[in-house]
C-alpha cells in the first residue's frame, strides 16, 4: 500500500534543472524573466505538480551553481549563459 506519491523535485538539482528549463522556454523581456512564469508551471497540477518549499529549493540550488541570478526585490530571474555556467556538475 502507497499512502504518498513520490516527488521528482524533493532533490533540489532536480527542481533546479526543472527552473531552468521553463525559464529557458521564455521569452525575456529585457534579459529578465518574470517569477510567476516560472513559478505557476513548476506548482501547476497540470504542470509539474511541483511544491513552494520545492520551488524555493531549486531556486536556491539554481542560484548557488550560476545557473539563475535572481533580482533581490525576488521579481524576476535571469537565465545566465551557458557559455558562463555549465549545467554540467
Amino acid at each position: 500500500m502507497k499512502l504518498v506519491d513520490e516527488r521528482p523535485y524533493a532533490d533540489p538539482e532536480a527542481a533546479a534543472r526543472k527552473l531552468v528549463e521553463l525559464a529557458a522556454g521564455v521569452e525575456p523581456i529585457n534579459g529578465r524573466i518574470h517569477i510567476e512564469k516560472i513559478n505557476y508551471p513548476f506548482m501547476a497540477k497540470d504542470g509539474c505538480n511541483g511544491s513552494g518549499p520545492e520551488f524555493g529549493a531549486g531556486i536556491k540550488w539554481a542560484i548557488e551553481k550560476g545557473w539563475l541570478d535572481l533580482h533581490e526585490s525576488g521579481t524576476y530571474v535571469k537565465l545566465l549563459s551557458p557559455r558562463e555556467n555549465s549545467l554540467v556538475g
